[in-house]
Parts: structure tokens; C-alpha cells; sequence
């Protein structure tokens, strides 16, 4: 493999086959006729970059210790780790705008509830929301094609397990490092849920790993980068599975990128799929992801916890209630 497929999804059931091929390959594809118009990830672009250039305290007052239990906010260089070992990363998350009203917010489940906006950037409030609206349709529509790839009905996830879904938005800054620092923007991993759909600005550090060594994932333009996470591979028993992936910005320029996570209902198991004819091989970190039990939420929350620590206590007993 020397390039990552680009499918076009607007028909699901003619994508099916290559996204079939693509998450057997190495988990990563590119996709496109996914009908996001050039103005939209424009307007996201140009507010991410003033919401950067602000200084520091600015920032801060969206920090994500305003943010409570939603996890919501803005994190300096070095706070989000991998691994153990901190990023050179910036960056804000976001996710499902709830009220104080909410059933979920009600019930104190973490990672729900308002986001944080800045002040001084007017214009991220409303282009962050109709980005998230629109990108959902378009991971439901990529989902189909997963679906029928594995000899699904098309509507399955979106029936079964994504009709409230679990929706995280994330945009980092990666300041360029130093050509042979061994300082990584993000380390070497995995993602947590179903799929993750990621815009890149033109600056490119993505690399995949695949069988046959790492493979840089540049960005094209009118595409999206689509990944599979852990539980895509939790319930194809590995046939499909969620693959290593890490950003070191060499470009000598300031990169930003979008990534969006379309994950399963919070307070959902994750069993396995009714069937799917194949099992995986071992996973590149020995971990058997059949062995987890419990809710989407709990998984979320663990991982998430050890990502930023100071965060874990307050989640630590946290179980997901039903709030149906």
C-alpha cells in the first residue's frame, strides 16, 4: 500500500465494497461526494486560526476547568497526553450542545452539557454547531456503507446504535516541530468509538501505520479522512480493525485539524455484531477488546481520563444510568 483509498460516498451501496476493502487494509480511507460545501470547512478554518492567535490568557478563559463535568473547552500546549507522555498540541473540545435542562446533563453523565465559547470570537459558536449538525449526517451515510460492507441492513447503526449518538468535536493547533525532534503532536493510538471523520488544513503530518510500515495520509483537497475506532473493532470481533495513527507537523507552519468523533449512544452496550463470518488477529497493543463489559460511556470515560488526569477523579465512580 503506497496511498489511502479515496471512496465517494454518495451512493452507500456502491461505496460498500471499497469501504469493505479499505477497513480490512489498514482501517483509514479518504471520503468524498459527502456534500459539505468549501464555505462551510472555510468559516471553520479562519475562526480556528483567531481563536489561536489570541493570547494566552484570552484563551484560557475558556479553559476546560469552566467547563465541569461536560469536559468542554480550551488546553494549553502539553496538557492532553498519550500514553502518558504530553502532546505539543493546543486545542478546543466540543460536543452535543445540551442545556442545564437536559436529561443527561440532569443525571450528571460527564462529557454532557454546554460548550465554551470564546467572546473575542463571535463567529466559532455558530460555524462549530452547523459543523458538527451536517457532519453527523454525513458519518450516518458512511455508516450505511459499513453496514451493508458487512452484509448489514443499511440503517443498522443508526437504528441499533447511533440514533443518539455519542458526538465529540475536537480543533487542535500542532505548532511545527523542529525537523528530527522526536516530539510527537500526537503520539502513537487509537480511536475510542465507531468512526471519526477528519479535516485537515493543507500542512499534512498524519501518518497511518499499516502492515508494511507507516504511511503518511497528506490532505486532499474536498475530502475527509475516515477512520474506524475500538468499538467498530470490538464488535467485528477485529475484522475490521481500529488502527494506530499519530502527527508530527514538520511543515514549519501552523497546523490545524478538525477531527470528529460519531461514537455510539453514551449509555449503550457494545456486543458484538450478530454475525460476521470472520475473526481479527491480535490487536498492535495485546488488548482484546471482546473482554470489555459495560457502557460506551464507561469505556469513553476511562479512556478519556487518562488522557487528561486532573479530570479522572471527578469521574471515577461515575456509572451511565438509563435516562431513556
Amino acid at each position: 500500500m503506497d496511498a489511502l483509498p479515496v471512496i465517494d460516498i454518495s451512493d452507500p451501496a456502491t461505496a460498500a465494497p471499497e469501504i469493505e476493502a479499505a477497513c480490512r487494509s489498514s482501517g483509514f480511507f479518504y471520503v468524498k461526494g459527502d456534500g459539505v460545501p468549501s464555505s462551510l470547512t472555510d468559516r471553520l478554518d479562519a475562526a480556528a486560526r483567531t481563536f489561536f492567535a489570541l493570547p494566552a490568557p484570552d484563551k484560557m478563559e475558556i479553559a476546560m476547568a469552566r467547563g465541569g463535568r461536560a469536559w468542554r473547552g480550551f488546553f494549553p500546549v502539553g496538557a492532553e497526553l498519550t500514553s502518558g507522555v504530553p502532546d505539543r498540541k493546543e486545542g478546543i473540545y466540543f460536543g452535543t450542545e445540551l442545556g442545564p435542562d437536559a436529561p443527561q446533563v440532569r443525571a450528571g453523565l460527564p462529557l454532557h452539557g454546554a460548550n465554551l465559547f470564546p467572546g473575542q470570537v463571535p463567529d466559532l459558536r455558530p460555524v462549530v454547531l452547523e459543523y458538527m449538525a451536517l457532519l453527523s449526517e454525513v458519518a450516518q451515510r458512511v455508516l450505511r456503507g459499513v453496514a451493508l460492507s458487512l452484509g448489514l441492513p443499511a440503517g443498522y447503526f443508526e437504528q441499533s446504535y447511533t440514533a443518539d449518538p455519542t458526538v465529540l468535536f475536537r480543533i487542535f493547533h500542532y505548532p511545527p516541530s523542529e525537523p528530527g525532534s522526536d516530539e510527537w503532536g500526537v503520539g502513537e493510538h487509537t480511536d475510542y468509538g465507531l468512526l471519526t471523520l477528519l479535516l485537515q488544513d493543507g500542512n499534512g503530518g498524519l501518518q497511518v501505520r499499516t502492515p508494511d510500515g507507516w504511511l503518511d495520509a497528506p490532505p486532499i483537497p474536498g475530502t475527509f479522512v475516515c477512520n474506524i475506532g475500538d468499538m467498530l473493532d470490538r464488535m467485528t470481533g477485529g475484522w475490521y480493525r481500529s488502527t494506530p495513527h499519530r502527527v508530527r507537523n514538520l511543515s514549519g507552519n501552523e497546523r490545524l485539524s478538525f477531527p470528529f468523533f460519531f461514537d455510539p449512544g453514551f449509555s449503550q452496550e457494545v456486543p458484538p455484531l450478530p454475525a460476521t463470518g470472520h475473526a481479527g488477529g491480535q490487536r498492535w497493543d495485546g488488548q482484546d477488546l471482546r473482554a470489555f463489559t459495560g457502557t460506551y460511556g464507561a469505556y469513553l470515560v476511562g479512556k478519556v481520563g487518562k488522557v487528561f488526569p486532573e479530570l479522572r477523579a471527578d469521574t471515577r465512580h461515575q456509572e451511565a444510568p438509563n435516562i431513556g
